[in-house]
């Protein structure tokens, strides 16, 4: 597999039918794609009139559609690892009576959006497509989907290696007096390798000569606004975005009173976008007389949209962030858009950097060189976030 591209964009934005036009453009270039939906409120079947589901479904020469079903994962895949959790969190503890079929889980925070990642991880392994789109749930829950990952391995690097010391000492301690069990030596092992396939998927989403995001808005205000914010937190947690689609933008050559006042309104908002997305490849696609459902539709926005473009090359420009040394110690250049100074909050602590922006923060495992490093300094130089390392005190800088 050559190229993963995932949309997102707040709900009602239309990114189901963009991704799906890029699926059959992919398809009609003879390159093996997969359209898979990572958003549990599944539509891929409402948009092709044909039923998709958790099996790899053929909608058309060359293209295949599946919906994502974290619950079917676990239940076939990680037995080990879903049985200690689901043991570590057992009945006597959360005062079921032994009903432990009322406790899954399915229930917990997170875990859905994990095993939907991981299955982006095992279709990437399998190399049996060439491209694989992705159709994301709404902003919120792509940005937990996608934070996910990086969170998760920071936590179990907490854990190893003494997991498994622990656990040889404390599990009966934990039958006789808690009355629960830790997980086993087959857990562990199974959790060990969730943790190798956290690591593998979290460079594999990172890596921005095979995945990018493409952000997908509409010229309103609400829209505006959550797309900046979106635009800025992917770009915190290190994805890389290197497209943006104005869908529904009404055509200049519309003749009608009623629409007059949405039409000074789009271009109000589409400069306010494109301003925002200065350094991003902006593609506008017309609002359609009809909803565009079925493969004619969808066609219809590859050629009018998407000919021509080479929508599926990375698109590069300024971004992610990188280390360099200079003669007072170390740099990190972060590329953080949309960012105020009163948005950012950032401090040292040990060998890890935990940086804050509205919202959401993230802990990032500062690389061994600046280990014995402390935060020195930080400034920002338009969208770049520059954080000095060095020898001095560590200091928090708002």
């Amino acid at each position: 597999m050559d190229r993963i591209l995932i949309f997102t964009g707040k709900g009602g934005v239309g990114k189901t039918s963009i991704a799906a036009a890029h699926a059959v453009k992919s398809a009609r270039e003879g390159k093996r794609t997969l359209l898979f939906s990572a958003d549990m409120a599944h539509n891929l079947s409402d948009l092709f009139g044909k039923r998709i589901g958790r099996e790899e479904t053929r909608i058309a020469p060359e293209l295949y559609a599946l919906e994502a079903d974290p619950e079917y994962m676990m239940e076939h895949e990680y037995q080990d690892m879903v049985r200690a959790v689901e043991n570590l969190l057992g009945s006597e503890g959360l005062g079921m009576n032994g009903g432990k079929e009322l406790f899954s889980i399915t229930g917990l925070p997170g875990m859905g959006e994990l095993f939907s990642l991981l299955k982006i991880l095992d279709l990437y392994e399998t190399g049996a497509y060439d491209r694989l789109i992705i159709d994301c749930a709404p902003t919120g829950e792509t940005l937990a989907l996608l934070k996910f990952p990086e969170l998760l391995c920071w936590y179990m690097e907490k854990f190893f290696p003494i997991g498994k010391a622990a656990m040889r000492v404390l599990s009966p301690l934990s039958r006789v007096f808690l009355k629960i069990e830790l997980p086993d030596r087959d857990a562990m092992t199974d959790i060990e390798r969730l943790y190798m396939r956290l690591v593998k998927l979290q460079n594999l989403l990172k890596n921005d000569a095979v995945t990018t995001v493409r952000i997908v808005a509409i010229p309103e205000k609400m829209v505006v606004e959550e797309t900046r914010r979106n635009y800025m937190y992917l770009n915190l947690y290190g994805y890389y975005v290197d497209g943006v689609y104005f869908n529904r933008v009404l055509p200049d050559a519309v003749d009608n009173r009623f629409f007059a006042g949405w039409q000074e309104q789009q271009r109000k908002y589409l400069a306010e976008l494109e301003d925002v997305f200065r350094e991003v490849p902006a593609v506008r696609i017309p609002w359609y007389e009809a909803e565009p459902c079925g493969m004619e539709a969808l066609e219809g926005i590859c050629g009018e949209a998407l000919e021509g473009r080479p929508v599926f090359e990375v698109q590069k420009h300024r971004g992610g962030e990188t280390y360099e040394k200079n003669e007072y110690g170390y740099v990190l250049k972060l590329f953080v858009p949309c960012a105020s100074r009163e948005d950012l909050e950032l401090y040292q602590s040990g060998g890890n950097l935990i940086l804050k922006a509205g919202n959401f923060k993230r802990n990032m495992a500062l690389p061994d060189t600046l280990r014995n490093c402390e935060i020195t300094g930080a400034k920002q130089e338009g969208d770049v976030l520059l954080i000095r390392f060095g020898t001095g005190n560590s200091e928090k800088i708002n």
